[in-house]
């Protein structure tokens, strides 16, 4: 798997960097890591994950909460609303913490103020896959499928606002195509229906649709992010199909309370780093089609107030309503 190894740090150099340096007295007690799902999941299982190799790198337990609920946003707000001292984190994606804020006429607290980016964690590849009955190979054949079918052509979600809807809608935009959005409770119900030719394309996780990719009942088409897919990797990204400006990859990074102290900051994303940099940590995130990220605080800040801005355009020029 391809990892941004510029930004990892062994074991050895942590050491000398100023957090582990500092953390003499911090962590002396159990973390607790707010995982924002239920148990089984996907980012529950990438909340176990990173929370053994934090364990080893804090020499403290890091012990899993699951808080599942609204999207994300119930177990986000245990993290925004705890002491600012370093014993909750939380594991946060992009519905909860850059789609909702724009979705939700109230939110519990503000994603932007309220936390402290600590590193994007984890990124999961969306793709753009089509029932295998579509006569469309690639992504320039479904524009012009559906350009010549207007409203002909319909796109599962997982929910009306979820990150694979604002995908779709990303796509439909930039593209100027009129598909007619089918939304479902959840992924599993929708690859169902995707798989029977109910629906004809879908935006998803690149793992959910794998073993349907494998058999051939589902069509990928493209990767919706920057990088191809490791798994698949003669599979371009959209931008390389002749589609650019569709980029709409999962991610899942670490957040703290804000006002936490810059010494924890510094020990928490060091352990991170260290985390992500453990071959045993790269194996499993690729068993799950996932790959390692590690950035820095500020550059997980940047990405969460483009995220946002992003997102919060979809959802204004979709005329995205919540459920």
């Amino acid at each position: 798997m391809t990892m941004r190894r510029r930004h990892f740090l062994g074991a050895a150099a942590l050491a000398a960097l100023p957090g582990f340096a500092a953390a003499q007295g911090f962590p002396a007690q159990p973390v607790r890591l707010i995982v924002p799902f239920a148990p089984g999941g996907p980012v529950d299982i990438f909340g176990r994950i990173l929370a053994r190799g934090l364990s080893d790198q804090l020499r403290q337990p890091v012990v899993l909460d699951n808080r599942p609920g609204a999207g994300g946003l119930v177990g986000m707000d245990v993290v925004a609303k705890a002491a600012p001292d370093g014993y909750t984190i939380g594991l946060g994606g992009p519905g909860a913490l850059a789609v909702a804020p724009s979705l939700l006429p109230r939110m519990p607290f503000d994603p932007l103020r309220d936390l402290t980016p600590v590193a994007q964690a984890v990124g999961v590849p969306e793709l753009l896959v089509v029932n295998k009955d579509v006569p469309a190979r690639d992504v320039r054949a479904l524009v012009a499928l559906a350009k010549a079918r207007p409203g002909g052509l319909n796109f599962a979600s997982a929910g009306n606002g979820t990150f694979p809807h604002l995908a779709a809608e990303l796509f439909r935009l930039r593209t100027g195509i009129e598909i007619v959005h089918v939304p479902y409770r959840g992924a599993a119900p929708a690859v169902t229906d995707l798989v029977a030719g109910r629906v004809q394309l879908m935006f998803v996780d690149a793992p959910v649709v794998l073993p349907q990719i494998r058999d051939g009942t589902l069509v990928p088409l493209g990767v919706a992010s920057s990088t191809r897919f490791a798994a698949l990797p003669d599979l371009p990204t959209l931008a390389e199909a002749g589609i650019p400006g569709i980029e709409a990859e999962s991610w899942y990074g670490l957040v703290a309370p804000a006002g936490l102290p810059a010494d924890r900051l510094e020990t928490l994303h060091a352990a991170l780093l260290a985390t992500l940099a453990q071959p045993d940590t790269q194996r499993l995130l690729a068993d799950q089609g996932a790959r390692g990220i590690g950035d820095a605080p500020a550059a997980f800040a940047a990405h969460l107030r483009a995220e946002t801005a992003k997102w919060g355009e979809v959802v204004r020029l979709a005329e995205v309503k919540p459920e």
